[in-house]
């Protein structure tokens, strides 16, 4: 990975829509080479892909927790795959210490809530799970 390819990644992690000629221009490359590069980086793997991040206003009905669950054995890429699968998850982060994932999920209603964290409770490579609701966003 080269300086050029760090800064494109820095480019489109802070707005993955900007235009190919705005990076271009910022580099010093053509269009055509940028778009070369960000290809390559999709196919091996770098660039995972792109999303929609949602200011939590907008989705003012949406009930968010933070869910902080104990594995029964660590490090286990399965459980978090399957933890990232699904929808409701914003973010999963594996940590250390007492905890092994922190996830925050975004849901419709407190009675989503319960279904999710009961299928997680439920699967035998969890061995504790702990919600926090979300009461505000400060930042």
């Amino acid at each position: 990975m080269d300086a050029i390819n760090r800064r494109i990644l820095e480019l489109l992690d802070r707005d993955a829509r900007v235009p190919l000629k705005t990076i271009a221009a910022d580099v010093g490359l053509a269009r055509s080479s940028v778009s070369e590069r960000i290809a390559r980086m999709e196919a091996s793997g770098v660039i995972r892909g792109y999303r929609v991040e949602l200011a939590p206003e907008a989705m003012p009905a949406a009930v968010e927790a933070y869910l902080l669950m104990k594995l029964a054995r660590t490090p286990d890429p399965g459980m978090v795959q399957a933890v990232c699968e699904q929808a409701a998850v914003v973010s999963c982060c594996s940590v250390g210490g007492e905890t092994d994932l922190i996830v925050h999920v975004r849901v419709a209603d407190t009675a989503a809530l319960n279904a999710l964290r009961d299928r997680f409770a439920a699967d035998p490579r969890v061995r504790a799970l702990t919600t926090h609701l979300i009461l505000k966003h400060d930042r």
